[in-house]
């Protein structure tokens, strides 16, 4: 026992100077006399996650737990090791039995924390990191992590105090830096945000993320050269970072250089914040002849970008094949009327028999789509023709220009607050002489009707549309008795544009990458206007610019 003893110790003298190689023999030759040594088992499992062979350290604590399973910290190894694997529901039994011997363990509690946090269960991790704080209320890294789960949840009011906090606690925090950064962005308190991403960067200059998040902060400033050379940056420090890749992409899209942003965008299927490719046993469409092979084209993202890339269907259908689309199943009714598609499935729905497959919005990519060959033949989307009438009988009453108007897109959308505005900012032109503004909004964002009722002049339609008919049935139709429509970016200034409808557009300083820079008009749709932000936030010149130009075209007082 003495002889096994001082080997161990050599053993150990071994690892911590760093000679894994030799300390591993010695390890494993104990576990060949003795293999029912927990402690032997943990050393060996600490050695092999240093040198980052994570099953192999997992394997070890397992054997280390089950030889010694009242010891807390072999449960809270395991539970790390798992984490750093990314095996999250897998880690959650460790760190719970864990907390069961020791209930003080603040580790365990935060990392528990973080694996809810990730799987989406908010308020249990909310309380792990709650209970943390309680009893240990200078945990620096509970309060940035709390933060980023209240963050991700948009709750930015309730997660900004817990990043300073874990700041006044660790002034040179390097990722509380970048995470409060991140937050402020999101916020809109963009020269706020810039100076703690700058500070996350110059405490961890290695950092892809950190460089990345003052990327997109550069970004929203309009600064696109700067956000550019920060991606590039990351992406020299982390080649297979998708978030880096992916927001290069949007800033090289959001300039014109459609042929450098395109393979980028690729990435966007590697980033966390959006749902994985789906898994088919088909191959993807390599772009070639389909000579009578069934293509399924299946959606992604927004209903905006449904009816954005939909367009695409001919183009595709002229390769020689069956053209399916599998989209939002609120879109089917709309797009039966759409050229170029054979078949209609609903997500979530088995999907029909099927050849080859392609993400909606990878076409652009595999046509090699430029500024000069953006397909734009319009109307791509109509509108059902007796509901057309039904609604030009309706409207019929109403005398002088009718103007649809749109003020709020989905509140789960990470730039919404940035890209909707209220409906207040509508009230210089309901106050046009001559105009008739009728609300097309649905959603949260029509109870603000309620609140402007008397203030400008707003016919609101209430349940009268999209019930019975389907989402956008009667909206489309109602477009189309329309002198113009006038929306931020959401899907009805898609589904307008679409429509070949007049759309303007009211745009955020930085915009969706389809909006590009500066111009007023846009090679998507050839009948949509852009007004834009003359600095980040400033709505009121957006609509003035507006008002004035509906007097002017139509000979307003």
């Amino acid at each position: 026992m003495g002889h096994d003893a001082e080997t161990f110790e050599q053993g150990w003298h071994f690892q911590q100077s760093g000679d894994y190689r030799r300390a591993e023999d010695i390890y494993r030759r104990l576990l060949r006399r003795d293999p029912h040594s927990a402690r032997v088992w943990f050393v060996l499992g600490d050695l092999c996650e240093t040198e980052g062979r994570l099953a192999e350290a997992t394997a070890c604590y397992r054997q280390a737990v089950e030889l010694s399973p009242h010891e807390a910290l072999g449960h809270l190894r395991i539970g790390n090791s798992l984490l750093r694997q990314n095996q999250l529901a897998e880690a959650e039994p460790a760190f719970r039995r864990c907390l069961e011997i020791d209930p003080g363990n603040i580790e365990a509690r935060v990392n528990l924390g973080f694996a809810l946090g990730e799987l989406k269960r908010f308020d249990e991790a909310q309380a792990c990191y709650e209970e943390a704080l309680r009893i240990c209320p200078d945990l620096a890294e509970a309060h940035h992590n709390l933060g980023n789960l209240l963050r991700d949840q948009s709750k930015l009011e309730e997660a900004l105090p817990h990043y300073y906090a874990a700041l006044r606690l660790r002034p040179d925090y390097a990722k509380a830096h970048t995470n409060l950064g991140v937050a402020l962005v999101a916020r809109g308190d963009l020269d706020e945000a810039l100076r703690s991403l700058e500070q996350g960067v110059r405490l961890a200059p290695d950092s892809a993320e950190a460089r990345s998040s003052l990327g997109t902060a550069l970004c929203a400033l309009g600064r696109l050269d700067e956000a550019l050379a920060h991606y590039d940056e990351a992406i020299l420090l982390k080649a297979d970072f998708a978030e880096a890749h992916w927001n290069r992409a949007l800033v090289r899209l959001l300039r014109g250089d459609l042929e450098r942003g395109w393979p980028d965008y690729e990435w966007r299927w590697r980033c966390a914040r959006n749902s994985p490719m789906p898994e088919f046993t088909q191959p993807r469409w390599d772009g070639g002849p389909l000579e009578g092979r069934t293509i399924l084209l299946h959606a992604e993202q927004g209903q905006g970008d449904t009816l954005h890339f939909v367009r695409y269907a001919p183009l595709v259908k002229a390769r020689g094949g069956r053209v399916i689309v599998q989209c939002q199943a609120a879109l089917i009714p709309l797009l039966t009327r759409s050229p170029g598609i054979d078949g209609l499935a609903a997500w979530g729905d088995p999907s029909p028999p099927f050849d080859v497959h392609m993400p909606l919005m990878s076409l652009p990519s595999v046509f090699h789509t430029t500024l000069e060959t953006i397909p734009a033949d319009i109307p791509y989307l109509f509108a059902d023709p007796d509901l057309v009438a039904h609604w030009r009988r309706q409207l019929s009453p109403i005398t002088g220009r009718r103007v649809g108007i749109t003020w709020q897109g989905s509140p789960r959308h990470a730039w919404d607050r940035h890209r909707s505005v209220g409906l207040a900012a509508f009230e210089p032109l309901g106050q046009l002489e001559g105009v008739q503004l009728i609300s097309l909004q649905q959603g949260d964002g029509a109870k603000q009707l309620c609140e402007w009722r008397g203030r400008i002049p707003i016919l609101n339609l209430g349940d009268l549309f999209d019930r019975a008919n389907g989402p956008f049935m009667d909206t489309a139709a109602i477009m189309c008795n329309l002198d113009l429509v006038i929306a931020v970016d959401t899907a009805i200034a898609h589904l307008a544009g679409g429509l070949g409808v007049p759309v303007w557009l009211a745009l955020h300083h930085t915009p969706d990458w389809r909006w590009l820079l500066e111009r007023t008009d846009n090679p998507w749709y050839p009948t949509a206007r852009l007004f834009r932000q003359p600095a980040p936030g400033d709505w009121p010149s957006v609509f003035r610019s507006m008002a004035d130009e509906l007097c002017r075209q139509f000979l307003l007082k």
